[in-house]
């Protein structure tokens, strides 16, 4: 078995990875100290121990003996309003900005224009029929990357969304996002700006 090439190619595998970074980070780990391997391997075995998927917004967080995360047991957080994110990086740029105090869901991906990946459509729909009933929800935020996979997965939400439009009202963030860019990688500034000017559909 070919340790180097096995390691190398599972490391390829991570977003925005191929297979020559694969193989440095391999050689990267093999010039590391023992203690500092043995220590990321570690942390690797205990992510599913350690971190769990709140129920609610569907992110991941740090346990503590708790299943729902602090962002949905924050009871002073807007439940007026939800916020879809494709990723559980685009809800922590969006706390960096400081400028939403509402509900998050995390879609947990994107759908490409030709048709590939998904987004948890089930557990969203479910989501906003619980929060209608209680009477809550007012208002869902679309704040997806500005790229044409974003705005093709706004599309595809719309129209899922199209029984709810005579109790809800759905915006998406302003402009305040250049055209192409991502919303994980969109400075605080920025991101305040796309949600003060958040547009109504």
């Amino acid at each position: 078995m070919d340790h180097i090439n096995e390691l190398a190619t599972a490391l390829s595998k991570f977003p925005g990875i191929g297979p020559r970074q694969g193989k440095r980070f391999v050689f990267y780990l093999l010039a590391a100290p023992a203690a500092e391997r043995a220590k990321l391997a570690e942390l690797i075995a205990s992510l599913g121990k350690n971190v769990r998927q709140c129920p609610e917004c569907l992110r991941f967080h740090n346990g503590n003996g708790t299943a729902i995360c602090n962002y949905c047991s924050d009871k002073t957080r807007d439940d007026a309003q939800l916020m879809l994110v494709e990723r559980d990086q685009d809800l922590a740029a969006v706390e960096r900005a400081g400028a939403y105090r509402g509900r998050y869901f995390v879609l947990g991906g994107i759908l490409t224009l030709s048709g590939k990946g998904a987004i948890r459509e089930k557990e969203l729909l479910r989501n906003i029929e619980k929060r209608l009933k209680n009477n809550s929800l007012e208002e869902i935020v679309l704040a997806l990357s500005a790229t044409s996979e974003g705005e093709h997965t706004s599309d595809h939400i719309r129209i899922l969304l199209a029984p709810f439009r005579d109790h809800l009202k759905i915006s998406e963030l302003g402009r305040g996002l250049s055209t192409g860019s991502e919303l994980e990688y969109s400075d605080p500034e920025t991101l305040r700006a796309a949600l003060t000017n958040r547009k109504e559909f």
